[in-house]
């Protein structure tokens, strides 16, 4: 069967990259194009200790991608749209954005509790400065804590102590269960059925163990360094993966906690010309292409990239977007919040004035404020590596 070209479009390497990279090639391949997915590493993966905020101020994630493209190497490159700059060389254009995922933001705890039901104190993981800020405004006894590593990774470090602490109540109820002579007595019946007690199901640890799921699994074996009450992860990311139907969560608010500018969204960069016009007939949605242009503009005109705690959210309804925006300081006491119903035939220009009058309001001060943080940050840990010179890099991917 005759096809309508080859695209060689290039990939992150995680887990997630690649089945988001499959979304898009399969949506190609429907369309009648062979594609070949070819996997880059880059400088995100291999500086695999600093937070994402630090790592987003370069691009780290997608800046050896396009240079592929732009050296002519390969056709197109595969992104998720929030780790992209809003800034990239003229050469290239965002030939397609697919219709987009799941915006939002998901709470990911072991045992399904709510935001609301945390107890005081409780530790949550993120290493996204503004699910702090916003988590920090909605509950400011909660203690926050950097969380790195895939998404499957991330949920290993949640689910681990449960798991553990399970398994070693299970190992020593078989062992109470056992003989002298290490035969074995299963005298489950005699278990109070009132207790809460999960040994009381009937199954040996090995039968429990055989009924975990593969992430379960893992985080059994996983070392525990901070026990974690819950976490925060793109729904769409827990969703892409896989991984959704294993884990109990609780999807957040999109006006409370309003997304990162682009979250969910997949983008294809290609050098303008052909090639990228035919990726642009062939799987762009025009709807996620309005929404993603009103978020990326105004992030570009507030500026503060990853740096700052910004969250940008357009949903086009009708003949208009509505726009939600939110801004806060680092520890989410202080914020800028404002949502604009903007015209859609001049959604960019209108997204820019409703930038200006955010600045105006005081984002521009909070923005600012959050680079001098950065800064200091910046200056701290290069005297703690001048003091620290062997310091080694332990791998943890996004």
């Amino acid at each position: 069967m005759r096809t309508r070209g080859r695209l060689r479009l290039a990939t992150r390497g995680s887990a997630l990259a690649r089945r988001q990279a499959a979304l898009v090639a399969e949506q190609l391949e429907d369309r009648g194009y062979e594609v070949e997915l070819v996997t880059v590493e880059t400088t995100g993966d291999q500086i695999r200790d600093e937070l994402i905020h630090r790592l987003g101020k370069t691009g780290a994630f997608v800046r050896e991608l396009d240079e592929r493209v732009l050296e002519g190497d390969l056709d197109g490159a595969i992104h998720s749209m929030k780790d992209m700059p809003t800034e990239q060389p003229s050469e290239l254009v965002t030939a397609a954005i697919p219709e987009r995922g799941a915006p939002g933001d998901a709470l990911v705890t072991p045992d399904g509790t709510s935001l609301e039901g945390l107890p005081d104190g409780a530790t949550v993981g993120t290493s996204s400065l503004r699910r702090r800020a916003q988590l920090l405004s909605e509950r400011p006894d909660l203690e926050i804590e950097p969380l790195r590593g895939n998404v499957d990774t991330r949920l290993e470090k949640l689910l681990a102590p449960a798991l553990q602490e399970e398994h070693a109540e299970r190992s020593e109820a078989d062992k109470e269960r056992k003989g002298d002579t290490g035969g074995y007595k299963p005298d489950y019946e005699e278990k109070d059925t009132d207790e809460d007690d999960d040994a009381a199901d009937g199954r040996t640890v090995d039968e429990w163990f055989d009924d975990l799921s593969e992430i379960e699994k893992q985080a059994l074996g996983r070392e525990i360094e901070t026990e974690y009450d819950a976490i925060v992860l793109a729904e769409a990311g827990l969703e892409r993966s896989g991984l959704a139907h294993h884990v109990e969560y609780e999807r957040l608010s999109r006006k409370t906690f309003v997304p990162a500018p682009g979250q969910g969204a997949l983008a294809v960069t290609a050098t303008d010309g052909e090639t990228a016009r035919k990726i642009q007939t062939a799987i762009d949605h025009p709807r996620s292409r309005v929404e993603t242009t009103v978020e990326r503009t105004l992030l570009a005109e507030l500026g503060g990239g990853c740096i700052a705690p910004i969250g940008v959210y357009a949903v086009v309804q009708g003949e208009y977007v509505q726009a939600r925006v939110s801004v806060f300081d680092r520890d989410g006491e202080e914020s800028v919040l404002a949502n604009r119903d903007l015209p859609v035939e001049t959604h960019a220009t209108a997204a820019a004035e409703f930038a200006r009058d955010l600045e105006d309001r005081g984002a521009a001060r909070l923005i600012a404020e959050a680079e001098d943080d950065d800064a200091d940050a910046d200056e701290s840990d290069a005297k703690v590596d001048d003091i620290r010179p062997d310091r080694e890099d332990q791998p943890e991917g996004k």
